[in-house]
């Protein structure tokens, strides 16, 4: 009889069990949370590709056997598309733009340098982020009618970059922070200087706090809908999500496979974008881990 030895044994037995146990439970709920992030998209493709006698069926149909394009030919001979894209396209470009400098330049001077009020607009920044924006609209649309900007794309552009710019300072002040000074000032002892050193150096190492603060900017001001609401009430300078909901709005029977094709073409800009900066993003991180 030898009962104590086999005990860490049992004990050794059932901790793999349960570790195995735990894994496998962790794999499930992976599984559950990926297909119920992925079937929204899928469903939305789905449905695109399906005429709308398809639609109204209550049998639904998973893949679109009966396929055909004519929802995406609505969209695209639909003038006010094109228009809605233009405005769109515009404020998106402004916002970007506007926000990467300001940011930068405001996420700079609060990470490199030491002066009377740091610490107070390092706070400022935190608590703006608290504000919820539906209780900052009525102020913004007065001020935006005060300056003649309702309804213009400068407009929309102005209170969309002062809507993002806090989170922004605060993403790409911990990227400067993260750099040391000392690769600037070793720069210097070899012959740069300090704005050689700064653009030589430390600006490349920052490249992917600019492509995820940029990524973050475009997804803002792409998606966005309730302030473009209140702000851009022509109908001839709606953004994309306010031409989507105008289908849904336009009939008593909404045609969904429209609305899905359109969903699906506003999203391509999104995915053209991400694709576009996603090398840039990961080489700038495996630069930063190397020479960081």
């Amino acid at each position: 009889m030898d009962p104590v030895p086999g005990r860490p044994v049992r004990s050794s037995e059932a901790g793999r069990a349960q570790s195995r146990g735990g894994r496998r439970a962790l794999g499930v709920l992976a599984v559950v949370l990926s297909v119920a992030w992925v079937f929204p998209i899928y469903w939305m493709i789905n449905s695109a590709f399906l005429p709308l006698n398809k639609l109204q069926t209550p049998t639904p149909t998973f893949f679109p056997v009966e396929g055909t394009l004519s929802n995406f030919r609505r969209v695209l001979d639909d003038p006010s598309f094109w228009a809605s894209m233009r405005v769109s396209l515009a404020v998106v470009a402004i916002v970007l733009v506007a926000a990467l400098i300001f940011a930068f330049l405001a996420a700079l001077a609060v990470s490199r340098f030491r002066f009377r009020g740091r610490k107070g607009f390092i706070l400022t920044i935190l608590v703006v982020q608290m504000i919820p924006a539906e209780g900052l609209f009525i102020s913004q649309y007065q001020m935006l009618d005060g300056w003649n900007l309702v309804n213009k794309v400068a407009g929309l552009a102005l209170v969309y970059t002062a809507a993002i710019l806090p989170f922004t300072i605060w993403m790409l002040r911990g990227f400067v922070a993260g750099v040391p000074i000392e690769l600037e000032e070793a720069g210097m002892v070899d012959g740069l200087s300090r704005t050689g050193a700064f653009f030589r150096i430390t600006f490349p190492l920052l490249a992917p706090g600019l492509v995820a603060a940029g990524v973050y900017g475009f997804l803002q001001a792409w998606n966005e809908y309730t302030l473009a609401l209140v702000v851009m009430t022509d109908p001839a300078q709606r953004t994309l999500p306010l031409w989507l909901q105008g289908l849904v709005e336009s009939n008593r029977a909404t045609d969904w496979g429209v609305v899905m094709a359109g969903s699906a073409l506003i999203a391509i800009p999104v995915i053209v974008f991400f694709l576009f900066v996603q090398n840039k993003m990961t080489s700038g991180l495996v630069a930063g881990a190397v020479k960081g």
